[in-house]
């Protein structure tokens, strides 16, 4: 009988086993080339409608750092201002409008769906959150270690990157290179049987 997942081993522990949420990285550079690939992998993860509302700022500059400081909590902000880079994950509330272009089977979608602001608001946030695991373990595939943080004043997050009120923070990703051997122990997960019912 063949197994029953396709990855080897070492690609299940690159992706999930091995992996940690980091706090440390490597003091090496995360090259543009590496984030462009990492994307247009991940691009094709599954989202209602193709709606794909996910919108990344990559803070590279020293400015954009500055600016992004004050809007995470203490326990977060110095860790972030060590990163190699830092990502703001958003969803776009107005996703509705590449709808036509996304989903041309039923571009009537766009009005037919989302004409309703709350409704927009709920589909933009749960797809985004999708699209967030795809690209954590994008950047895993690429050899990255990630940190996700949601300790951080998302209005003052909104207000300083995303001004036009149509786009929600919902995450902020350290992201680097490798600093060495996890700081800490495997924490437990539930079971299968904890979590899955058969019905």
């Amino acid at each position: 009988m063949s197994a029953p997942l396709k990855l080897d081993d070492e690609t299940q522990d690159l992706l999930f086993r091995a992996a940690r949420t980091a706090s440390e990285f490597a003091d090496e550079p995360v090259a543009e080339e590496t984030v462009r690939a990492v994307y247009d992998l991940v691009k094709y993860g599954p989202t209602e409608f193709n709606s794909t509302p996910l919108r990344i700022v990559l803070i590279r500059s020293e400015e954009a750092r500055a600016r992004l400081l004050p809007c995470m909590v203490d326990a977060n902000r110095e860790k972030t201002g060590r990163a190699p880079l830092v990502a703001v994950l958003a969803a776009d509330i107005d996703f509705h409008e590449e709808l036509p272009r996304l989903f041309p089977f039923f571009p009537q979608a766009k009005d037919v769906f989302y004409s309703d602001v709350a409704v927009r608001d709920h589909s933009a946030k749960l797809n985004a959150g999708l699209q967030i695991a795809y690209f954590i373990i994008g950047l895993r595939a690429a050899g990255l270690d990630v940190g996700p943080m949601s300790g951080f004043d998302a209005e003052a997050m909104d207000r300083e990157f995303f001004p036009d009120g149509a786009h929600k923070s919902l995450v902020v990703l350290n992201i680097g290179k490798p600093a060495g051997e996890a700081g800490h122990p495997r924490l437990p997960r539930l079971e299968y049987d904890e979590v899955v019912t058969a019905v």
